[in-house]
């Protein structure tokens, strides 16, 4: 009879071990999920005085636009919290098309090979960028999932797990279907 108890006394902690497991394993997917989000950030941020530099040259007169990418890119590089990372990424994203809404009207600007060229590096970082936070969210995911579900949500609360955020929009006019017109 002792030895029963003690099978079940054993299965029962392997099977908590398992799961605590198992959210020690999903935190670090969230974890190397924002690393690859914060990887695809320093490339953009690092890309961004280049650009800045190449249409300086350009358009003197449009100050005002480079100083907001500059304060963007400081204000986003200095961001920690994820709530805090998203508002000052989606600054530095709206600064930055500001910047290539700028360059519509320097037609010279336009055909220079060094801006087609950051703006083409660019464009791929936004890419890599979307799809990293598309990996990080569903990581996010998956841990949230095991934070609720029972029996897990019992060792969760035990050791201390806690919840995280995913990376969302911050402004609603984003969420909008952009209207066409011919």
């Amino acid at each position: 009879m002792f030895l029963i108890i003690l099978g079940i006394f054993f299965l029962i902690i392997m099977w908590v071990v398992s799961i605590y497991n198992n959210l020690v394993h999903s935190k670090s997917m969230v974890n190397e999920a924002w690393s690859g989000i914060d990887v695809q950030l320093k490339r953009r941020h690092d890309l961004i005085p280049n650009l800045v530099e190449t249409v300086k040259g350009y358009s003197i007169h449009e100050k005002g636009v480079i100083e907001e990418i500059v304060r963007a890119r400081a204000a986003s590089m200095g961001a920690v919290p994820l709530p805090e990372k998203e508002k000052a990424e989606y600054a530095l994203t709206h600064s930055l098309k500001s910047l290539f809404a700028l360059a519509e009207q320097y037609p010279n600007l336009k055909a220079n090979e060094n801006f087609l060229s950051l703006q083409s590096q660019l464009s791929a970082i936004e890419t890599e960028l979307q799809l990293a936070r598309r990996y990080y969210n569903g990581s996010v995911r998956h841990y949230m999932i095991l934070l609720m579900q029972f029996p897990s949500n019992v060792i969760a609360r035990l050791f201390n797990f806690a919840p995280v955020s995913y990376f969302e929009l911050s402004n609603s006019e984003e969420r909008n279907t952009p209207s066409v017109k011919f």
